[in-house]
């Protein structure tokens, strides 16, 4: 048990769960929200070495058989920790701002629903795998947040690094709007009065 919960697949996950208050430790700095451009940079660094484990660690345990059931567990909940809190931390310093706002609503929204429905369909001995359009709503996100993450810092180098973010974040709610749906669809044959 002890071996399964610290082989590497596991020790990724923990380490992509560790990075999200790393990240937004980067905004704060100087003691208050700040997002100056060594700041971005390094929360994107962070960020993108997180977001790499979140691929290294499911491949690893079915190359290596070193699924577990507190990999199954952690996973997702790494991965939406990941995301909710850079969404918080980008609306909370103006990135996302407006009517995109609504976009990042709409993914938080859907991540806590579909935990919410997957907790139920547990509890009846049914699991609803993840479909592939599912893993590329996630990247999509996770490649929408690396570009406002950079934000104006990326702007400088290449103007229009935060507008491309905010059109990849309304891609991704778009898509999850449609993988949200889909999960419910396919869980409420499950659901009893």
């Amino acid at each position: 048990m002890a071996s399964r919960a610290l082989s590497l697949p596991n020790i990724l996950t923990y380490a992509r769960i560790v990075c999200v208050p790393l990240v937004v430790m980067c905004f704060f700095l100087e003691g208050q929200l700040h997002s100056s451009d060594l700041a971005r940079w390094t929360a994107l660094g962070i960020f993108i070495a997180a977001s790499i484990t979140d691929y290294l660690d499911g491949y690893l345990a079915r190359a290596w058989k070193q699924t577990s059931t507190i990999g199954r567990m952690l996973d997702p909940i790494a991965d939406k920790l990941l995301v909710a809190a850079v969404l918080l931390l980008l609306a909370a310093e103006g990135s996302i701002a407006g009517w995109s706002l609504w976009a990042a609503i709409i993914i938080l929204c859907r991540e806590i629903l579909v935990s919410g429905l997957r907790e139920y369909l547990a509890e009846l001995k049914v699991s609803v795998p993840v479909t592939r359009l599912a893993k590329w709503k996630t990247a999509i996100q996770m490649v929408a947040i690396a570009f406002l993450l950079a934000g104006p810092a990326g702007d400088k180098f290449l103007p229009g690094i935060t507008q491309v973010g905010l059109a990849l974040l309304w891609v991704s709610a778009l898509v999850t709007l449609y993988t949200g749906y889909d999960y419910f669809r396919a869980g409420l044959r499950h659901i009893e009065d």
